[in-house]
């Protein structure tokens, strides 16, 4: 699989470590040297950060989903502000990216100005979602690694890779090293959301899952040495 320019997808609860909340700087930084280690070797790095380690509004049954989802969306500015001040400290220059204006904290998104970031050999980080309520991070990574031509997007999560089950739940829980979209969504397996999946399919948009707790898991899979699972479009 050709991996020239991918698009990570880092979950909110990741950033936080054991701490479930907040940040854990030592987690963040190790995801930095990773990310440091990928940049060097040519490859272009589009980030995207869920918000999860701040905000679960739709668990409310008191708000309105749409002030929900402006919450989150806020909560991945927040991240991407956090862990780009964290990357420049070991060397990286970053840039964020927002789908509407949040002042001179980040640069109001278009792919003429991501494409030159990249060209910059910039880590670019893609805030604040789609910029509308009602689509979630699964749907905004997918919707910028297909505007942005992206080879891959790269889920790095607290699993390590697709399974027919809950490994939690299920002991004997199978993992699939490959499988197509189509399975996904045919076997509701939960990888990303239905609109995020049903995007991917449309737009043959390959799917990498992988442990982030594992040592090197980034650079590794960006290597090819995959331990988690591929999705092929």
């Amino acid at each position: 699989m050709k991996l020239d320019r991918i698009m990570l997808k880092l979950s909110g609860e990741a950033l936080a470590g054991d701490k479930k909340t907040g940040f854990d700087e030592a987690t963040v930084l190790g995801i930095a040297q990773q990310v440091k280690k990928v940049s060097a070797l040519g490859k272009e790095i589009g980030i995207v950060i869920g918000g999860g380690n701040f905000w679960r509004g739709r668990s409310s049954e008191n708000m309105d989903r749409t002030k929900a989802d402006q919450i989150g969306m806020l909560a991945t500015i927040m991240n991407c502000i956090y862990v780009s001040e964290m990357f420049r400290s070991v060397g990286l220059e970053t840039e964020i990216l927002t789908p509407f204006a949040c002042g001179s904290m980040t640069k109001l998104f278009s792919k003429d100005i991501a494409n030159e970031c990249f060209k910059q050999g910039k880590i670019v980080f893609f805030a604040g979602g789609t910029g509308h309520p009602y689509f979630s991070t699964d749907t905004g990574i997918v919707l910028r690694a297909i505007e942005m031509e992206a080879d891959a997007i790269l889920l790095a999560k607290a699993i390590d890779g697709v399974y027919d089950s809950d490994p939690k739940l299920n002991p004997d829980a199978k993992k699939f090293d490959k499988l197509s979209i189509g399975e996904v969504v045919d076997r509701q397996l939960g990888v990303i959301d239905m609109t995020a999946s049903v995007m991917c399919m449309e737009n043959k948009m390959p799917l990498v899952i992988f442990g982030l707790n594992e040592e090197n898991s980034i650079v590794n899979t960006v290597d090819g040495k995959i331990n988690g699972t591929v999705v092929t479009a």
